[in-house]
């Protein structure tokens, strides 16, 4: 019996935005694997085992997953958003590098997801119209002195900034640190977007400055683009502000 692997991206959360691709992989394997919250978002079907694990033993998960699929099991991994931006596909291929030949011989799909920075996005205009980068805040796996020159290269490169896991109960402090680097290399009126659990029941989107972003409105379901030079916020009387960075940079056709 041959078995497979798919990683899959779930998507922010609404069901909406979960692909047919990913859905069909979901309903055809026998095994699903992935952190209890985003296993969670995934409905039970009685063919299937389900095996939940902490935020933080990602590699384990993934060679959980591998082993299993080996054995023949038609294995799914789950990812909040896509699995190829902070998640489980590049845990996945450090296994595979690691690990025994047979995991090389595994039939392997990686199947794309909306990431949280496209969601956010969206809700707010066109903020990612021209160039942008992704920093994670968490130092879990880098340390913290190289996301801040990271911060601070991107922000004088002129980049749009998304920032992934911008804050948790380990780490209150960085993100208040990060907004203090961006703030050397940026003005005080760039537009900020705080999108907080975008397409669930209780998302939050706000809009704001550099100079006004408080940490404190952001948690672990947050996800904050930080403008870039170009980046331009436009009112709209009654509604949220409209923001977008243009295709064309200054004095450029």
């Amino acid at each position: 019996m041959t078995g497979s692997l798919a990683v899959v991206g779930l998507g922010p959360g609404d069901a909406r935005w979960l692909t047919p691709e990913a859905q069909a992989a979901l309903a055809a394997a026998d095994v699903l694997i992935g952190y209890r919250p985003y296993l969670e978002r995934v409905p039970a079907r009685p063919q299937q085992t389900r095996h939940p694990s902490d935020n933080r033993e990602e590699g384990a998960r993934a060679a959980q997953a591998l082993r299993q699929a080996a054995e023949g099991a038609r294995v799914a991994v789950v990812s909040g958003g896509d699995p190829g931006v902070f998640a489980m596909a590049a845990a996945i291929c450090g296994e595979i590098e690691a690990g025994p030949p047979a995991w090389r011989d595994l039939d392997l799909a990686f199947l794309p997801g909306v990431t949280a920075m496209l969601a956010v996005a969206a809700r707010v205009g066109a903020p990612l119209g021209h160039d942008f980068c992704a920093i994670s805040l968490s130092d879990n796996l880098k340390p913290w002195d190289l996301i801040e020159r990271r911060l601070e290269a991107a922000a004088e490169a002129g980049f749009v900034i998304a920032l992934y896991n911008p804050i948790s109960r380990a780490r209150p402090w960085q993100l208040g640190v990060a907004f203090e680097r961006l703030r050397r290399k940026l003005a005080a009126a760039t537009p900020v977007v705080f999108g907080r659990a975008v397409g669930r029941a209780d998302e939050r989107v706000a809009v704001t400055t550099l100079a006004a972003a408080d940490p404190a409105a952001a948690d672990m379901t947050t996800l904050i683009i930080v403008g870039s030079p170009e980046t331009r916020a436009i009112a709209r009387p009654g509604r949220g502000p409209l923001v977008y960075t243009p295709r064309a940079t200054q004095g450029l056709a």
